[in-house]
């Protein structure tokens, strides 16, 4: 199964990554509904799971895809721990800013509620959270992961982080 995967990421990378995201970031609105929210089966919301799902291969997985790249042939520098110090840098200031706000504006659409009271109720809070865990993921990650995994990697930690931006997107 690895060695099938390295090869989809080898042949289709984008859309290999697009679907490795939708699947994760639909299990994190799944963990986050019965293990944290704990509806049970019969009042898990499936169209919430979609959201998820859809936002991850749709929206995240490209764009992180392309933005990994994007860093990985731009940021170039002699010293690699002031590569990686920028790498991150303009991860954290450009790319997890841009995507939370995208991200609550989708789901507000998406449910049919509005992106302006979404973000002033969650954005502050979800950012200030996104700097306390993500810095050093994706330091750890520029600097011991192949390009190829990177989208993988910030996936399985996403885990986590899809649980609580799924339990924070959908709390009234």
């Amino acid at each position: 199964m690895l060695r099938w995967y390295r090869r989809k990421l080898v042949t289709s990378p984008l859309l290999t990554q697009s679907i490795t995201t939708a699947v994760l970031f639909a299990t994190g609105d799944v963990m986050a509904q019965q293990a944290v929210e704990k509806k049970g089966l019969k009042n898990h919301e499936l169209a919430r799971t979609g959201r998820m799902a859809l936002y991850g291969g749709a929206v995240f997985g490209p764009a992180a895809t392309t933005w990994f790249k994007f860093l990985q042939d731009k940021i170039v520098l002699k010293n690699k721990n002031l590569e990686i110090a920028a790498r991150v840098a303009a991860d954290q200031t450009i790319f997890a800013s841009t995507n939370l706000f995208v991200f609550l504006s989708s789901m507000a659409i998406m449910e049919g509620s509005s992106p302006k009271d979404k973000l002033e109720k969650t954005y502050t809070t979800a950012l200030q959270k996104n700097w306390m865990v993500w810095p050093f993921v994706q330091a750890v990650n520029f600097k011991l992961v192949p390009l190829e995994h990177r989208v993988l990697v910030v996936n399985v930690v996403s885990l986590g982080w899809n649980c609580y931006l799924s339990y924070v997107s959908s709390s009234k």
